[in-house]
């Protein structure tokens, strides 16, 4: 009986990649940025499809369909209609955006054909199928899920029209129940406050969550802001929905995203220019725009619970990568639980499409597995010891080959209690923004200066950017208050009371440097200033070699919990082969590096001869 292959594609706006789904197994998937060094890459994914093709076994010409992740020509109905809406404005935006739709975009079955004829110079005429936007995230949220029946909640910026779906998954349907339509979006709400304190659009908005906890909580300036948002901005909806004032929005038919002197005038603040000092008026900004996104997620997650009666969530789109929001859904006990897609953003769509082709096309019933189908998300490319050989030799690298794993985490482990930071590169590369412990750099979540050393020596960084934990998943309880496995990184939760450090008289009132490096807890690298952490949780039988290494760690200290962060530095994408390790490593104050059995110390290296000047090819993200 032939096989049943989807290729899924993402592609032409943000966070290109393609995925291959074969019988309703996820084999393989991988953004393209990973490959082409290029971070947030939006043009056709080749190297992606090509790599997901391989891992498969698989040529073009077994693929079953290609299933693009939106509709196109829905789109470029809204880009006229809303044009056409806001005329005379728009006029530039318009003579930019409409030639490459009617060059590129408007002809995407030709586009794509011509695109996939460079794939092993294929040559056939596969199946095309483009689900709506949003039902692609619903069905990278609903099909990998655990759960039989679920409610689903999708919010981003926008797809054809929808910016946020309520849904509703049972089996192998999916119901789309309700839906938000442009221009009134929370995804480019948020954006647009991301973009006014100085970070960039469809990438700095984890920036924004991460200054918010910076904010003066209840503080006369920042529920003034609060309140300018949901009286001048947002007429916010008791069951979530909400209609967004668009004079002071240029997203519709601009190149920006605000009105910027309609929001100074209203805010009494300019925007932010780009790497300058944060004040603490930005930082105020911040925490409102997350308190105000985080009121309305609670609001759509209690309206998903409404129609449908379903006692478990799950959440895809842009928005449901803010922790933050997750885990006040999760304590506020709307569901019992709650599923988050790890590559919820546009790169999942890809995945989320070949899934739909699968169930709704093809009519295929699902097992839900346990814990999740994901497989840990451990689905990019793998390299094993003898290709990081070749690689370090080609470097004339020094480096300790052990046999013995056991004791390569035992001598690993006691370099991180000796406060060193290690690259540490395993297995199958992540999909997805978060690094899970395959592509990684690690640290001692019990050091009261890594954090500082991560952010400024290792990532070349913003300084209060926070840093993940990963715990053992039977420690969890020991450290957070959480009763549950969370495994991609995309919770908030608070730090167990007994392990905070309280904070000194008149500490709100100090400047950013003074409270940033305050030992908040016994784990002060991975506590936040508000006392929360977004925590990796790290199964035995999903990553068994992660969880060696902090279970060794943990016989070595008694904690079970490190600091991860995802191997790379600032505006440079996650690294992919034993190449992009070696060269990151060597581009940072990385102590050591360790790649698959092989043990490397900076200290044995000689200098990278040659290489980029990757300061100017990584922009700063």
């Amino acid at each position: 009986m032939r096989r049943e292959i989807f290729l899924g594609i993402s592609a032409y706006y943000h966070d290109s990649a393609a995925a291959v789904v074969i019988d309703g197994d996820i084999v393989a998937a991988a953004h393209e940025e990973r490959f082409n060094r290029k971070k947030h890459y939006a043009g056709f994914p080749e190297k992606a499809v090509r790599y997901v093709l391989d891992e498969a076994g698989i040529t073009m010409d077994d693929v079953t369909a290609v299933v693009f992740y939106d509709k196109p020509f829905i789109k470029f109905e809204r880009l006229l209609e809303t044009y056409h809406g806001f005329a005379p404005k728009g006029l530039v935006s318009f003579l930019s955006a409409i030639p490459v739709w009617l060059r590129e975009k408007m002809f995407m079955k030709s586009t794509l054909k011509k695109e996939l004829k460079k794939v092993d110079n294929y040559e056939g005429d596969v199946q095309l199928l483009f689900p709506d936007h949003h039902l692609s995230h619903a069905a990278s949220a609903f099909y990998p899920s655990p759960y039989q029946d679920a409610a689903i909640l999708t919010i981003d910026g926008v797809g054809e029209w929808a910016t946020s779906t309520i849904a509703y998954g049972e089996n192998h349907a999916v119901k789309i129940l309700k839906e938000l339509d442009f221009p009134h979006s929370i995804g480019l709400l948020y954006s647009a406050f991301t973009y006014y304190t100085g970070f960039k659009v469809n990438s700095g908005e984890y920036k924004l969550m991460g200054l918010a906890p910076y904010g003066h909580k209840n503080s006369q300036r920042t529920e003034d802001f609060k309140n300018k948002i949901l009286t001048e901005l947002v007429d916010l909806r008791k069951d979530g929905s909400l209609l967004l004032n668009m004079k002071y929005f240029r997203y519709a038919t601009g190149l920006r995203m605000t009105h910027d002197k309609k929001w100074e005038k209203l805010f009494g603040i300019p925007p932010r220019p780009k790497e300058s000092a944060i004040t603490q008026p930005y930082m105020d900004m911040a925490l409102a725009i997350q308190e105000v996104t985080e009121d309305i997620v609670l609001k759509l997650a209690r309206t998903a619970k409404e129609l449908t009666g379903s006692d478990k969530l799950v959440l895809a789109g842009g928005v449901a990568l803010n922790s933050v929001a997750n885990g006040k859904i999760l304590r506020e006990g709307i569901f019992k639980d709650v599923w988050i897609q790890p590559a919820a953003g546009d790169a999942g769509g890809a995945l989320g499409a070949a899934l739909a082709a699968r169930h709704i096309w093809k009519g295929h019933e699902r097992k839900p597995v346990q814990p999740d189908a994901m497989k840990g998300a451990f689905l990019g490319p793998r390299f094993d010891n003898q290709q990081i050989k070749k690689t370090l030799d080609r470097f004339e690298a020094k480096y300790t080959y052990f046999e013995d794993f056991d004791e390569l985490t035992k001598v690993t482990s006691q370099k991180i209690a000796e406060n060193n930071v290690i690259g540490w590169f395993q297995g199958r590369m992540e999909f997805g923004p978060r690094a899970l412990g395959n592509r990684s750099i690690l640290g001692d979540a019990r050091s009261t200066d890594m954090q500082k050393k991560m952010n400024l020596k290792i990532k070349y960084r913003e300084g209060f950017r926070p840093f993940a934990p990963t715990v053992v998943e039977e420690d969890i309880p020991q450290f957070f208050e959480l009763d549950r496995p969370s495994p991609y990184m995309l919770l908030v939760v608070p730090v167990r009371e007994e392990r905070r450090n309280k904070y000194p008289e008149g500490f709100e009132e100090k400047s950013l440097a003074e409270r940033l490096y305050f030992k908040r807890s016994d784990i002060p690298a991975v506590t936040h200033i508000d006392y929360s952490a977004r925590l990796q949780s790290v199964n035995k039988n999903t990553n068994p070699r992660y969880w060696q290494l902090i279970n060794k760690f943990k016989e070595l200290t008694g904690y079970g919990i490190i600091v991860n962060t995802s191997f790379n530095v600032r505006g440079e994408p996650i690294v992919c082969t034993p190449e992009d390790g070696f060269r990151c490593f060597m581009r940072t104050e990385m102590d050591y590096l360790v790649m698959g059995n092989y043990f490397i110390d900076k200290k044995d290296q000689q200098p990278l001869t040659g290489d980029i000047d990757w300061k100017e090819a990584f922009k700063p993200d």
